[in-house]
């Protein structure tokens, strides 16, 4: 399937955005003005089931990631300079990784992993049966996030196909990449809901940067951007060079 591609900057260097569950790519409207500002070109897509890409008969992490696949087949002639995903994106991120082998990858808060037992029961329960967050709740459950964010949050909720639940029916296929195919950061929340110690410490077993953002929630970036921002340049400049302005 061919995902809605939204195009910005003409930078030397390329920058694929994909972004999480519930959302589209109007989450990264700040990280996407910085990565334009260093001289990239951004590339962020809707995944099926949101934002303005087709609906699908049936979701699934695998799907998504052929969708994103098949997509960058013609937006890109070659790997990209860096590949980000948050949460659902971070995963697909990893799949897609395998296929461009992209020149750094950063995966936020990813879905590479699942709570067990009574509290993976709970946050299926809670994605499966909750309805579509207010304003209010939005600000309660996200005081960071600036208004602008609340708003964007309230509309792509407004086109997202809550069917896309069903992609974490079976979350077997939540697992993390198999192998290291570039230099790769993983930036958790605080209190990550996905990533255990034990998951991290696999992560960093397979050669991956593993950390935290303190005070932040899973969408680290909405939640301190200016720290966001801050650890990707650090580590790009010290992991990725080719990959950012000198």
């Amino acid at each position: 399937m061919r995902l809605a591609v939204h195009r910005s900057g003409s930078g030397p260097r390329t920058a694929v955005l994909i972004h999480g569950m519930m959302s589209d790519h109007r989450a990264w409207h700040r990280v996407a003005a910085d990565l334009r500002d260093d001289g990239y070109r951004v590339v962020a897509v809707d995944l099926a089931g949101h934002g303005v890409s087709p609906r699908s008969r049936r979701y699934s992490p695998r799907g998504w990631a052929e969708d994103v696949a098949e997509t960058l087949e013609t937006e890109l002639d070659s790997p990209p300079d860096l590949l980000m995903g948050h949460s659902l994106g971070a995963l697909v991120a990893s799949l897609v990784a395998e296929r461009f082998s992209p020149r750094a990858a950063i995966y936020v808060d990813p879905a590479f992993s699942f709570p067990g037992g009574m509290r993976g029961v709970a946050v299926k329960t809670m994605f499966t049966l909750a309805p579509r967050p207010s304003a209010w709740l939005l600000r309660r459950l996200n005081p960071g996030w600036s208004a602008a964010d609340i708003e964007l949050e309230l509309a792509t909720l407004r086109v997202w196909d809550k069917r896309t639940i069903l992609g974490f029916a079976n979350t077997r296929p939540l697992v993390p990449p198999r192998r290291l195919v570039a230099p790769s950061l993983v930036i958790l929340a605080e209190r990550s809901l996905l990533i255990s110690r034990t998951a991290a410490s696999t992560l960093r077993d397979l050669g991956m940067t593993v950390t935290t953002i303190a005070g932040s929630g899973h969408t680290v970036f909405r939640d301190d951007h200016a720290g966001f921002m801050t650890l990707v340049r650090g580590w790009l400049t010290r992991h990725a060079p080719t990959s950012v302005v000198e």
